[in-house]
């Protein structure tokens, strides 16, 4: 299964696509999306729908996972990222990849072991899921892995019975 993670944003977009199995997982690219600043926010957003699109058609993710809006102090920030979010969950439902979504800390409980775990603890922990010889930056790409391997846990979780064996995708009528 092939899983898209997004850390969503405006100006930085994280994403990290994995090749996931139930042993193990593989990276296959990682990176940011990025829009300049200075230009409308409506440009902006028809700029991240581009992107994403492109992401999408050029990775064909099965799934796709993204972090839950999340934010404390900066409401202004949060409303610009929940603007760029429902772009990358819109061109997602447009070409039919699922959509999943994870808080940070079930991020951090996936992929440390620890929901409270820190930012630096994450990173190394995915360095060494993806093998990676180094950890991966910047920070939004890195965000987006964990939430990739996030999902690729639980998918490929022997307690999620619904994906082990769906008739549906084998029916030979």
């Amino acid at each position: 299964m092939i899983v898209l993670g997004i850390d969503p944003g405006v100006a930085t977009i994280g994403f990290g696509v994995i090749r996931a199995d139930r042993q193990r997982n593989a990276l296959l690219r990682y990176g940011v999306i990025t829009t300049p600043p200075g230009i409308p926010l409506s440009r902006r957003l028809l700029q991240i729908d581009h992107d994403m699109e492109e992401l999408i058609h050029t990775f064909h993710p099965d799934e796709m996972a993204v972090e839950e809006l999340f934010f404390t102090k900066n409401i202004t920030t949060g409303i610009s990222v929940a603007h760029g979010r429902g772009v990358i969950l819109l061109a997602a439902e447009k070409l039919g990849v699922p959509i999943f979504e994870y808080t940070p800390m079930q991020v951090k409980q996936a992929v440390a072991g620890y929901g409270g775990a820190d930012k630096r603890q994450v990173m190394l922990m995915t360095q060494r899921l993806l093998s990676m010889k180094e950890i991966p930056r910047p920070d939004d790409a890195a965000d987006a892995l964990a939430i990739a391997i996030c999902h690729a846990r639980s998918a490929t979780s022997l307690l999620n019975t619904e994906r082990v064996f769906d008739p549906e995708k084998y029916d030979t009528r």
